[in-house]
């Protein structure tokens, strides 16, 4: 087996981002369209990964396996079977059997909280296990740091303007760990739970802490989004689309600043506003056309 090599910064303003160009993440698939006509798209290559922790099969996940090492530790940090503290002294992976393995110098408890697994709304049913909430209810998040609407107009931008799969192929879901108006991590994948996990993986590999970020996703505001951003420490979560009423109980619950609907120059806040400065005259910011997604492609 063999470790993915580490990645090397590009020269903007993002330590890693999507690589459409990649040929294991797309395919070309013929059909036709409206007008019965033969038409050719780029298709999201989804591909099963499963994950052993020491030894020991965890668990089999559908994704795009671009990043299999910072998913399968994000995925066992944010399930609470690696500790902030734990050393990781190994990690392989095979492409050809699709198996990663995670290797750790601390035994891990892994039987007892595979037997609290329950289901959540997460696309390709996402896991929490019940000891999460007993985590979250004790994390305490920055107070401090804040959210300009000029670093949220300016984030919305870039992000939509930087090339994808979801502007090459769609079907797929992106998440962005940003610190003021700059985007930092961007990952994707088909659940948007797995591109979560790459960024905290990241964070954990290369010991970046949450409390001066902004986490932004493309998908919906739900209580398993809130509780992995709270894990990670992150002080606020924004999305372009909407919010579950359990995600928004559970962000006012711990003092998440929480703003969704971030379309052109409208949002909405539902949870921890006071981190919100309004440092920009809305008028000047270009609205969105209405039903229009990133880059005027229409919204999944």
């Amino acid at each position: 087996m063999t470790r993915p090599s580490d990645d090397v910064p590009f020269a903007d303003d993002f330590l890693i981002r999507p690589n459409p160009a990649d040929p294991k993440l797309t395919e070309r698939v013929s059909g036709v369209d409206q007008d019965g006509n033969v038409a050719e798209t780029s298709v999201t290559v989804e591909r099963p990964l499963t994950l052993f922790l020491n030894g020991r099969e965890i668990v089999t996940m559908m994704t795009i396996c671009d990043h299999p090492d910072y998913l399968a530790v994000g995925y066992l940090l944010n399930q609470n079977m690696l500790r902030a503290d734990d050393k990781v002294t190994g990690i392989d992976y095979d492409d050809e059997i699709e198996v990663v393995v995670v290797r750790t110098e601390r035994e891990t408890d892994y039987e007892e909280k595979l037997k609290k697994k329950t289901l959540t709304s997460g696309c390709a049913q996402g896991t929490v296990f019940g000891d999460v909430m007993e985590k979250f209810e004790t994390v305490e998040l920055n107070q401090n740091t804040r959210l300009k609407t000029s670093w949220l107009y300016t984030l919305t931008k870039k992000i939509n303007t930087t090339p994808s799969l979801y502007l090459e192929a769609g079907a797929i879901h992106g998440c962005i760990l940003c610190r003021e108006d700059k985007p930092l991590i961007y990952m994707e994948d088909v659940g948007r739970h797995n591109a979560v996990d790459k960024i905290a993986g990241y964070m954990f590999m290369h010991s970046i802490t949450g409390e001066d970020k902004i986490f932004y996703t493309t998908g919906r505001l739900t209580s398993e989004m809130v509780i992995k951003t709270v894990q990670m420490g992150i002080p606020i979560l924004c999305s372009r689309s909407g919010f579950t009423a359990w995600g928004v109980e559970l962000a006012r619950q711990v003092g998440l600043t929480l703003v969704g609907r971030a379309r052109g120059k409208r949002f909405i806040a539902l949870a921890g506003q006071d981190r919100i400065d309004f440092d920009i005259d809305v008028t000047k910011i270009e609205d969105e056309p209405k039903g229009m997604g990133r880059k005027g492609a229409k919204a999944e």
